[in-house]
């Protein structure tokens, strides 16, 4: 039987607009021509969670996968498109819905120690959510953050220390734990292992996957390192500058990718074999999201680009069920441009 969806996303964008200063309306009246800046973060991204599923979102610096994360857990609201919630239009919700949706997709941060505030203790910063929206009273708190605590692998003894007290992996708990307390669906987890040592990503990951079994958890799983995308999760979102260029399973993925930029990453990846390799990095810098380049976002760098590719924006091609590519490659070759 197939999972109920939990959480899709149809024809997210997100932008953010800088506006003209007053030195530079001033500027403007003397005949300057300064404009507000544009920043395309997101570009019409469809995405789709199941509950229990882990879904990757995998691309270079730059490339909007936070952004987008932050707009799935509620966070940014987006400039265009719609996200549902089991079903539901979140922009149509009344206010009960919308905070069972609030609280059902909850964010992990890259950098525990700025995400925690530094002045509160350990316990308070993991207890106030759940007490402010009456999930446990006030006489119940202790016990309940207890609980948390032990559920994430810390120490109860621990809930009075301050946040600087912790080592980099017990952080990285207490913000899980944090993320638990309300009782969410969805853990959008933004490079929440990045900045931790191997030994402890792996502790983490661990984790993870053990919440996923004892509660039946969802995640979006956001991350560059492919080694670890392809530990954790089910499908994965390749994104470049925006956009989503190819999805699909992730043994599939690994397998048989299909767009360049994802054969790229993918050759890039560390191997434990004694075979000679020889490592070439994708060409070139990732473009401004100020002022993307026209038709195939990934064209300038991309040694397959034809003509088409710099004119015309790749459509999505199904490549078999749930695998999606946006090449045109795929689409019937690298025509040059009428």
């Amino acid at each position: 039987m197939a999972a109920q969806e939990l959480l899709r996303i149809e024809g997210i964008s997100k932008r953010f607009v800088k506006p003209v200063d007053l030195a530079g309306r001033i500027a403007n009246m003397m005949g300057a021509s300064n404009r507000e800046a544009v920043v395309h973060a997101v570009d019409g991204v469809d995405l789709s969670v199941a509950e229990g599923e882990v879904v990757a979102l995998v691309g270079e610096s730059g490339c909007g996968k936070s952004t987008l994360g932050r707009v799935i857990a509620g966070i940014h609201e987006p400039t265009e498109g719609r996200v549902f919630w089991r079903g539901q239009d979140i922009a149509m919700m009344d206010s009960a819905h919308r905070q069972a949706f609030t609280l059902g997709a909850q964010m992990i941060f890259q950098d525990p120690m700025s995400s925690l505030n530094p002045r509160i203790r350990a316990g308070e910063i993991v207890g106030e959510a759940p007490r402010v929206h009456g999930l446990v009273d006030a006489a119940g708190q202790a016990e309940y953050v207890a609980t948390l605590f032990r559920q994430v692998g810390l120490d109860p003894d621990y809930r009075r220390r301050f946040p600087h007290q912790f080592s980099g992996g017990q952080r990285a708990r207490i913000g899980i734990a944090r993320a638990l307390a309300v009782k969410p669906k969805l853990l959008v987890c933004d490079e929440s292992v990045a900045a931790l040592d191997v030994s402890i990503q792996a502790q983490v990951l661990n984790l993870f996957m053990d919440l996923r079994e004892a509660l039946g958890l969802a995640y979006v799983f956001i991350s560059h390192d492919l080694g670890v995308v392809r530990h954790i999760s089910d499908r994965i979102f390749i994104m470049y500058l925006g956009r989503v260029i190819e999805s699909g399973r992730t043994d599939e993925i690994f397998r048989e990718p299909a767009h360049p930029y994802t054969r790229a990453l993918l050759d890039n990846v560390p191997r434990l074999d004694a075979r000679k390799r020889s490592f070439s990095t994708v060409k070139g810098e990732i473009p401004s999201p100020l002022n993307p380049p026209p038709g195939c976002h990934f064209h300038p760098r991309c040694p397959l680009a034809g003509p088409r590719c710099a004119v015309e924006a790749p459509r999505r091609t199904v490549l078999s069920e749930g695998r999606i590519v946006a090449c045109h490659l795929a689409d019937g070759g690298v025509a040059a441009a009428a």
